[in-house]
Protein backbone atom coordinates (compact mmCIF):
# COMPACT_ATOMS: atom_id res chain seq x y z
CA UNK A 1 0.00 0.00 0.00
CA UNK A 2 1.28 3.71 -0.39
CA UNK A 3 0.91 6.74 1.41
CA UNK A 4 0.03 9.93 -0.30
CA UNK A 5 2.61 13.20 1.36
CA UNK A 6 1.66 16.52 0.36
CA UNK A 7 4.48 16.93 -2.07
CA UNK A 8 2.24 14.48 -4.34
CA UNK A 9 -0.85 15.80 -3.79
CA UNK A 10 -0.51 18.34 -6.92
CA UNK A 11 -1.00 15.63 -9.49
CA UNK A 12 -3.47 13.63 -7.11
CA UNK A 13 -5.95 16.55 -7.10
CA UNK A 14 -5.44 17.42 -10.57
CA UNK A 15 -6.02 14.18 -11.44
CA UNK A 16 -9.10 14.13 -9.45
CA UNK A 17 -10.00 17.88 -10.55
CA UNK A 18 -9.59 16.64 -13.96
CA UNK A 19 -12.13 13.19 -13.70
CA UNK A 20 -14.72 15.24 -11.74
CA UNK A 21 -14.98 18.13 -14.78
CA UNK A 22 -14.96 15.81 -17.47
CA UNK A 23 -17.74 13.00 -15.42
CA UNK A 24 -19.93 16.12 -15.12
CA UNK A 25 -19.55 17.60 -18.50
CA UNK A 26 -21.24 14.43 -19.58
CA UNK A 27 -24.03 14.24 -17.24
CA UNK A 28 -22.56 11.74 -14.43
CA UNK A 29 -23.38 12.74 -10.74
CA UNK A 30 -21.38 11.36 -7.78
CA UNK A 31 -21.95 8.32 -6.10
CA UNK A 32 -20.45 6.86 -2.86
CA UNK A 33 -20.75 3.38 -1.77
CA UNK A 34 -19.42 1.32 0.96
CA UNK A 35 -15.84 -0.11 0.81
CA UNK A 36 -16.90 -3.26 1.66
CA UNK A 37 -19.88 -5.24 0.82
CA UNK A 38 -21.42 -8.65 1.25
CA UNK A 39 -19.09 -10.95 -0.48
CA UNK A 40 -21.68 -12.49 -2.49
CA UNK A 41 -22.58 -9.43 -3.87
CA UNK A 42 -18.71 -9.76 -5.73
CA UNK A 43 -18.99 -13.88 -6.38
CA UNK A 44 -21.87 -13.49 -8.70
CA UNK A 45 -20.90 -10.42 -10.33
CA UNK A 46 -17.25 -10.94 -11.12
CA UNK A 47 -17.23 -14.86 -11.10
CA UNK A 48 -16.43 -17.81 -9.07
CA UNK A 49 -13.51 -18.68 -11.48
CA UNK A 50 -11.80 -15.32 -11.58
CA UNK A 51 -8.31 -14.25 -10.85
CA UNK A 52 -9.66 -11.36 -8.19
CA UNK A 53 -12.71 -13.95 -6.40
CA UNK A 54 -10.28 -17.04 -6.12
CA UNK A 55 -6.91 -15.53 -4.87
CA UNK A 56 -7.41 -11.50 -4.65
CA UNK A 57 -10.43 -10.47 -2.53
CA UNK A 58 -10.05 -9.31 1.08
CA UNK A 59 -13.12 -11.07 2.87
CA UNK A 60 -13.43 -11.46 6.43
CA UNK A 61 -16.32 -13.01 8.55
CA UNK A 62 -19.26 -11.06 9.58
CA UNK A 63 -21.68 -13.44 10.99
CA UNK A 64 -21.59 -16.89 11.38
CA UNK A 65 -23.76 -17.09 8.62
CA UNK A 66 -22.21 -14.70 6.29
CA UNK A 67 -18.75 -12.34 5.30
CA UNK A 68 -17.82 -9.23 4.05
CA UNK A 69 -15.47 -8.81 1.26
CA UNK A 70 -13.46 -5.19 0.48
CA UNK A 71 -14.18 -4.09 -2.65
CA UNK A 72 -11.93 -4.63 -5.09
CA UNK A 73 -14.11 -2.33 -7.85
CA UNK A 74 -16.93 -0.56 -7.78
CA UNK A 75 -19.06 -1.71 -10.85
CA UNK A 76 -20.81 -4.01 -8.43
CA UNK A 77 -21.60 -1.85 -5.47
CA UNK A 78 -22.92 0.62 -8.00
CA UNK A 79 -24.88 -1.85 -9.64
CA UNK A 80 -26.42 -2.94 -6.05
CA UNK A 81 -26.96 0.58 -4.69
CA UNK A 82 -29.10 0.86 -7.88
CA UNK A 83 -31.45 -2.31 -7.29
CA UNK A 84 -31.49 -1.60 -3.80
CA UNK A 85 -33.17 1.50 -3.91
CA UNK A 86 -35.01 0.56 -7.23
CA UNK A 87 -33.90 3.17 -8.84
CA UNK A 88 -35.07 2.41 -12.12
CA UNK A 89 -38.80 2.57 -10.59
CA UNK A 90 -37.89 6.26 -10.82
CA UNK A 91 -35.58 7.27 -13.53
CA UNK A 92 -34.73 4.12 -15.60
CA UNK A 93 -31.11 6.10 -17.28
CA UNK A 94 -29.08 6.87 -14.53
CA UNK A 95 -25.01 8.18 -14.85
CA UNK A 96 -22.88 7.78 -11.85
CA UNK A 97 -18.94 8.58 -11.27
CA UNK A 98 -17.14 7.31 -8.41
CA UNK A 99 -13.65 8.15 -6.83
CA UNK A 100 -11.98 6.02 -4.13
CA UNK A 101 -10.01 2.87 -2.72
CA UNK A 102 -10.05 -0.72 -3.69
CA UNK A 103 -8.53 -3.62 -2.24
CA UNK A 104 -6.71 -6.66 -4.22
CA UNK A 105 -4.40 -8.53 -2.52
CA UNK A 106 -1.74 -8.87 -5.76
CA UNK A 107 1.70 -8.87 -5.77
CA UNK A 108 2.55 -5.49 -5.65
CA UNK A 109 4.20 -3.56 -8.50
CA UNK A 110 4.80 -0.58 -10.15
CA UNK A 111 0.91 0.94 -10.37
CA UNK A 112 -0.70 -2.61 -8.65
CA UNK A 113 -1.25 -1.67 -5.12
CA UNK A 114 -3.38 -3.74 -2.25
CA UNK A 115 -5.02 -0.20 -1.79
CA UNK A 116 -5.39 1.30 -4.88
CA UNK A 117 -7.33 4.09 -6.10
CA UNK A 118 -10.01 3.94 -9.56
CA UNK A 119 -12.15 6.74 -11.02
CA UNK A 120 -14.86 5.61 -12.68
CA UNK A 121 -18.36 5.97 -14.52
CA UNK A 122 -21.30 3.79 -14.93
CA UNK A 123 -24.06 4.53 -17.67
CA UNK A 124 -27.02 2.29 -16.42
CA UNK A 125 -30.93 2.28 -18.12
CA UNK A 126 -29.31 1.78 -21.60
CA UNK A 127 -28.05 -0.54 -24.53
CA UNK A 128 -27.30 2.38 -27.08
CA UNK A 129 -24.05 1.53 -28.60
CA UNK A 130 -23.36 5.34 -28.75
CA UNK A 131 -23.27 4.89 -24.72
CA UNK A 132 -20.35 2.86 -25.18
CA UNK A 133 -18.45 5.25 -27.34
CA UNK A 134 -19.59 7.99 -24.75
CA UNK A 135 -17.77 6.24 -22.23
CA UNK A 136 -14.23 6.27 -24.15
CA UNK A 137 -14.25 9.56 -24.97
CA UNK A 138 -14.84 10.76 -21.82
CA UNK A 139 -12.32 8.67 -20.38
CA UNK A 140 -9.81 9.89 -23.40
CA UNK A 141 -10.84 13.38 -22.61
CA UNK A 142 -9.62 13.24 -19.12
CA UNK A 143 -6.13 11.83 -20.15
CA UNK A 144 -6.24 14.83 -22.44
CA UNK A 145 -6.81 17.14 -20.26
CA UNK A 146 -3.73 15.20 -17.98
CA UNK A 147 -1.74 16.18 -21.08
CA UNK A 148 -0.80 12.27 -21.01
CA UNK A 149 0.44 11.53 -24.67
CA UNK A 150 1.24 8.51 -26.09
CA UNK A 151 -2.06 6.38 -24.65
CA UNK A 152 -3.84 3.81 -26.88
CA UNK A 153 -7.32 2.78 -27.15
CA UNK A 154 -8.08 -0.66 -27.48
CA UNK A 155 -11.31 -2.36 -28.69
CA UNK A 156 -13.21 -5.41 -29.37
CA UNK A 157 -16.13 -7.31 -28.86
CA UNK A 158 -16.89 -10.78 -26.28
CA UNK A 159 -20.01 -11.34 -27.62
CA UNK A 160 -23.23 -12.19 -25.86
CA UNK A 161 -24.78 -14.81 -23.68
CA UNK A 162 -26.34 -16.59 -27.31
CA UNK A 163 -22.64 -15.96 -29.08
CA UNK A 164 -19.95 -16.64 -26.59
CA UNK A 165 -20.97 -20.69 -25.85
CA UNK A 166 -20.22 -21.55 -29.38
CA UNK A 167 -16.57 -19.41 -29.12
CA UNK A 168 -15.52 -20.88 -25.82
CA UNK A 169 -15.81 -24.15 -26.95
CA UNK A 170 -13.55 -23.59 -30.26
CA UNK A 171 -11.49 -21.52 -28.20
CA UNK A 172 -11.10 -24.78 -25.70
CA UNK A 173 -10.62 -26.87 -28.83
CA UNK A 174 -8.17 -24.48 -30.59
CA UNK A 175 -6.32 -24.10 -26.84
CA UNK A 176 -5.82 -27.64 -25.97
CA UNK A 177 -3.62 -27.98 -28.76
CA UNK A 178 -1.16 -25.52 -27.03
CA UNK A 179 -1.63 -26.71 -23.78
CA UNK A 180 1.64 -27.89 -23.11
CA UNK A 181 2.94 -24.30 -23.81
CA UNK A 182 0.72 -22.84 -21.74
CA UNK A 183 1.51 -21.71 -17.81
CA UNK A 184 0.46 -24.19 -14.91
CA UNK A 185 -2.89 -21.08 -14.11
CA UNK A 186 -4.22 -21.47 -18.34
CA UNK A 187 -3.99 -25.02 -18.20
CA UNK A 188 -6.89 -25.22 -15.33
CA UNK A 189 -8.22 -22.19 -16.70
CA UNK A 190 -8.92 -24.14 -19.94
CA UNK A 191 -11.25 -26.74 -17.91
CA UNK A 192 -12.89 -23.65 -16.03
CA UNK A 193 -12.73 -20.30 -17.71
CA UNK A 194 -11.20 -20.31 -20.83
CA UNK A 195 -11.68 -16.93 -21.69
CA UNK A 196 -9.31 -15.81 -19.09
CA UNK A 197 -6.14 -17.80 -21.05
CA UNK A 198 -6.45 -14.70 -23.49
CA UNK A 199 -5.87 -12.23 -20.61
CA UNK A 200 -3.17 -13.95 -19.37
CA UNK A 201 0.32 -11.84 -19.34
CA UNK A 202 2.69 -14.36 -19.44
CA UNK A 203 4.64 -14.44 -22.81
CA UNK A 204 4.03 -18.20 -23.43
CA UNK A 205 0.46 -17.97 -23.31
CA UNK A 206 0.08 -14.74 -25.55
CA UNK A 207 2.44 -16.47 -28.12
CA UNK A 208 0.02 -19.27 -28.20
CA UNK A 209 -3.21 -16.72 -28.44
CA UNK A 210 -2.12 -15.09 -31.50
CA UNK A 211 -2.53 -18.96 -33.33
CA UNK A 212 -6.40 -19.45 -32.68
CA UNK A 213 -9.75 -18.36 -33.80
CA UNK A 214 -10.79 -14.51 -33.18
CA UNK A 215 -14.28 -14.32 -31.54
CA UNK A 216 -15.63 -11.40 -34.50
CA UNK A 217 -15.28 -14.45 -36.52
CA UNK A 218 -18.25 -16.23 -34.40
CA UNK A 219 -20.31 -13.61 -32.18
CA UNK A 220 -24.16 -12.99 -33.42
CA UNK A 221 -25.49 -10.41 -35.89
CA UNK A 222 -26.50 -8.30 -33.10
CA UNK A 223 -23.30 -8.42 -31.72
CA UNK A 224 -22.00 -7.23 -35.06
CA UNK A 225 -24.35 -5.02 -35.74
CA UNK A 226 -23.54 -2.65 -32.06
CA UNK A 227 -20.41 -3.42 -32.78
CA UNK A 228 -20.00 -1.72 -36.19
CA UNK A 229 -21.92 0.89 -34.78
CA UNK A 230 -19.44 1.31 -31.74
CA UNK A 231 -16.61 1.20 -34.58
CA UNK A 232 -18.09 3.55 -36.79
CA UNK A 233 -18.50 6.37 -34.02
CA UNK A 234 -15.10 6.30 -33.33
CA UNK A 235 -13.90 6.90 -36.43
CA UNK A 236 -16.68 9.74 -36.96
CA UNK A 237 -15.57 11.71 -33.66
CA UNK A 238 -11.61 11.27 -34.85
CA UNK A 239 -10.91 8.97 -31.83
CA UNK A 240 -7.61 6.67 -32.90
CA UNK A 241 -8.35 3.20 -31.51
CA UNK A 242 -6.67 -0.14 -32.42
CA UNK A 243 -8.66 -3.52 -33.02
CA UNK A 244 -7.89 -6.42 -30.26
CA UNK A 245 -9.35 -8.99 -31.37
CA UNK A 246 -8.08 -10.90 -28.31
CA UNK A 247 -8.90 -8.44 -25.68
CA UNK A 248 -11.20 -9.85 -22.96
CA UNK A 249 -11.50 -8.53 -19.35
CA UNK A 250 -10.51 -10.42 -16.34
CA UNK A 251 -14.43 -10.06 -14.72
CA UNK A 252 -17.12 -12.69 -16.13
CA UNK A 253 -19.85 -9.90 -16.01
CA UNK A 254 -18.56 -8.03 -19.77
CA UNK A 255 -20.98 -8.18 -22.76
CA UNK A 256 -19.86 -6.85 -26.32
CA UNK A 257 -17.72 -4.00 -26.51
CA UNK A 258 -14.59 -3.85 -23.81
CA UNK A 259 -11.92 -1.45 -24.19
CA UNK A 260 -8.69 -0.78 -22.51
CA UNK A 261 -6.85 2.18 -22.81
CA UNK A 262 -3.02 1.72 -22.07
CA UNK A 263 0.08 2.96 -22.24
CA UNK A 264 3.67 2.17 -23.09
CA UNK A 265 5.63 3.58 -20.13
CA UNK A 266 4.34 0.88 -17.76
CA UNK A 267 5.62 -2.24 -19.32
CA UNK A 268 4.00 -5.60 -19.46
CA UNK A 269 1.01 -4.59 -17.43
CA UNK A 270 0.05 -1.61 -19.41
CA UNK A 271 -3.53 -1.18 -19.02
CA UNK A 272 -4.35 2.12 -17.35
CA UNK A 273 -8.01 2.11 -18.09
CA UNK A 274 -10.53 -0.43 -18.83
CA UNK A 275 -14.26 -0.87 -19.49
CA UNK A 276 -17.08 -2.00 -21.62
CA UNK A 277 -20.01 -3.26 -21.59
CA UNK A 278 -22.39 -5.42 -19.03
CA UNK A 279 -25.78 -5.84 -19.87
CA UNK A 280 -26.38 -8.54 -17.64
CA UNK A 281 -25.48 -7.60 -14.70
CA UNK A 282 -28.60 -6.07 -12.79
CA UNK A 283 -30.20 -9.30 -13.78
CA UNK A 284 -27.27 -11.51 -12.74
CA UNK A 285 -27.35 -9.59 -9.03
CA UNK A 286 -31.14 -10.26 -8.97
CA UNK A 287 -32.86 -7.00 -10.71
CA UNK A 288 -34.31 -6.53 -14.22
CA UNK A 289 -33.04 -6.88 -17.87
CA UNK A 290 -30.61 -3.42 -17.96
CA UNK A 291 -28.13 -1.89 -20.37
CA UNK A 292 -25.01 -0.85 -18.66
CA UNK A 293 -21.74 0.31 -19.60
CA UNK A 294 -18.79 2.36 -18.02
CA UNK A 295 -15.25 2.01 -17.19
CA UNK A 296 -12.53 2.38 -14.26
CA UNK A 297 -9.31 4.16 -14.21
CA UNK A 298 -6.25 3.48 -12.06
CA UNK A 299 -5.32 6.12 -10.09
CA UNK A 300 -1.85 4.79 -9.52
CA UNK A 301 -0.75 3.45 -12.36
CA UNK A 302 -2.44 6.75 -15.03
CA UNK A 303 -0.25 8.50 -12.26
CA UNK A 304 3.08 7.36 -13.12
CA UNK A 305 2.16 7.26 -16.90
CA UNK A 306 1.68 10.79 -16.42
CA UNK A 307 4.98 11.70 -14.14
CA UNK A 308 6.49 9.84 -17.19
CA UNK A 309 5.46 11.93 -19.95
CA UNK A 310 6.04 14.85 -18.28
CA UNK A 311 9.59 14.15 -17.76
CA UNK A 312 9.98 13.61 -21.54
CA UNK A 313 7.87 16.53 -22.29
CA UNK A 314 8.52 20.70 -21.88
CA UNK A 315 8.48 21.81 -18.22
CA UNK A 316 5.33 22.45 -17.44
CA UNK A 317 3.96 25.93 -14.84
CA UNK A 318 5.12 25.84 -11.30
CA UNK A 319 2.69 23.86 -8.93
CA UNK A 320 -0.26 26.26 -8.62
CA UNK A 321 -1.88 24.03 -5.86
CA UNK A 322 0.89 24.30 -3.17
CA UNK A 323 -0.13 26.36 -0.62
CA UNK A 324 1.06 29.89 -1.06
CA UNK A 325 -1.49 32.27 1.56
CA UNK A 326 -2.57 35.51 1.27
CA UNK A 327 -1.09 36.45 4.61
CA UNK A 328 1.69 35.55 6.56
CA UNK A 329 2.12 36.82 10.11
CA UNK A 330 6.15 37.06 11.57
CA UNK A 331 6.06 37.79 15.55
CA UNK A 332 8.77 39.52 17.01
CA UNK A 333 8.83 38.39 20.47
CA UNK A 334 7.39 35.87 22.51
CA UNK A 335 5.06 38.65 24.34
CA UNK A 336 3.28 38.95 21.13
CA UNK A 337 2.76 35.27 19.66
CA UNK A 338 -0.89 35.16 21.07
CA UNK A 339 -2.08 38.29 19.76
CA UNK A 340 -1.10 37.14 16.30
CA UNK A 341 -2.61 33.80 16.85
CA UNK A 342 -5.84 36.21 17.80
CA UNK A 343 -5.44 38.05 14.38
CA UNK A 344 -4.79 34.94 12.23
CA UNK A 345 -8.04 33.68 13.20
CA UNK A 346 -9.83 36.57 12.97
CA UNK A 347 -8.46 36.71 9.18
CA UNK A 348 -9.66 33.29 8.47
CA UNK A 349 -12.91 33.94 9.69
CA UNK A 350 -13.39 36.44 7.10
CA UNK A 351 -12.02 34.22 4.52
CA UNK A 352 -8.16 35.30 4.20
CA UNK A 353 -6.02 32.52 4.17
CA UNK A 354 -3.22 33.20 6.76
CA UNK A 355 -0.24 31.05 8.20
CA UNK A 356 2.57 32.08 10.98
CA UNK A 357 5.57 30.55 12.43
CA UNK A 358 5.00 27.87 15.10
CA UNK A 359 8.43 26.99 15.75
CA UNK A 360 9.73 30.08 17.93
CA UNK A 361 12.06 31.06 14.77
CA UNK A 362 13.70 34.48 14.51
CA UNK A 363 12.41 37.22 12.48
CA UNK A 364 14.41 36.74 9.43
CA UNK A 365 13.49 33.23 9.06
CA UNK A 366 9.91 33.72 9.52
CA UNK A 367 10.53 36.22 6.33
CA UNK A 368 12.13 33.67 4.54
CA UNK A 369 9.41 31.04 5.14
CA UNK A 370 6.95 33.90 3.99
CA UNK A 371 9.04 34.02 0.63
CA UNK A 372 9.35 30.27 0.18
CA UNK A 373 5.32 29.61 0.71
CA UNK A 374 4.97 32.77 -1.77
CA UNK A 375 2.66 34.73 0.52
CA UNK A 376 1.69 37.31 -1.29
CA UNK A 377 1.74 39.99 1.98
CA UNK A 378 3.02 39.39 5.37
CA UNK A 379 2.20 41.11 8.58
CA UNK A 380 4.71 42.02 11.47
CA UNK A 381 3.73 42.46 14.84
CA UNK A 382 6.52 43.05 17.47
CA UNK A 383 6.20 45.26 20.64
CA UNK A 384 5.41 48.74 19.15
CA UNK A 385 3.03 47.49 16.84
CA UNK A 386 1.32 46.02 20.06
CA UNK A 387 1.20 48.86 21.79
CA UNK A 388 0.67 51.33 19.09
CA UNK A 389 -2.10 49.15 18.55
CA UNK A 390 -1.37 48.95 14.54
CA UNK A 391 -0.91 45.94 12.18
CA UNK A 392 1.94 46.43 9.46
CA UNK A 393 0.92 44.97 6.36
CA UNK A 394 3.78 44.72 3.47
CA UNK A 395 2.74 43.76 0.11
CA UNK A 396 5.78 41.28 -0.63
CA UNK A 397 5.85 41.54 -4.59
CA UNK A 398 6.05 45.86 -5.02
CA UNK A 399 7.80 46.30 -0.92
CA UNK A 400 4.71 48.76 -0.36
CA UNK A 401 3.95 48.68 3.35
CA UNK A 402 0.59 50.34 5.24
CA UNK A 403 -0.23 50.45 8.94
CA UNK A 404 -3.89 49.50 9.53
CA UNK A 405 -5.72 49.95 13.07
CA UNK A 406 -7.96 47.15 12.61
CA UNK A 407 -8.55 43.93 10.56
CA UNK A 408 -11.23 45.70 8.44
CA UNK A 409 -8.27 47.47 6.35
CA UNK A 410 -6.23 44.27 5.84
CA UNK A 411 -9.39 42.06 4.66
CA UNK A 412 -10.10 45.00 2.32
CA UNK A 413 -6.51 45.35 0.92
CA UNK A 414 -5.85 42.00 0.70
CA UNK A 415 -9.35 40.39 -1.07
CA UNK A 416 -8.70 43.66 -3.27
CA UNK A 417 -5.17 42.05 -4.48
CA UNK A 418 -6.24 38.22 -4.61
Amino acid sequence: MKDIFPNERQLWIEMENAAREEFELGGYCEIKTPVFEDTRLFVRSIGETTDIVEKEMYTFGDTAESTITLRPENTAPVMRAYLEYELYKTKKFQKFYYIGPMFRRERPQAGRLRQFHQMGIEAIGSYEPLLDVETIKIATRVYDRLELSGYEVKINSIGCEKCRPGFRNVLKEELVKYKDELCELCKVRLDRNVFRVLDCKQKKCKEACKNISTIEEHICKDCHGHFNIVKSALKDIELEFELDPHLVRGLDYYTKTVYEITHPSMGARDTICAGGRYDNLISDIGGPPTGAVGFAAGMEASMIAIVNTRKKGPKRKPDTLHFAPDVYIVSIGTETRNYCFKLLNELRQSGVSVDMDYECRSPKAQMRMANKLKSKFTIVIGSDELEKGVIKLKDMQTGEENDAEDTDKIIQIVKLNK
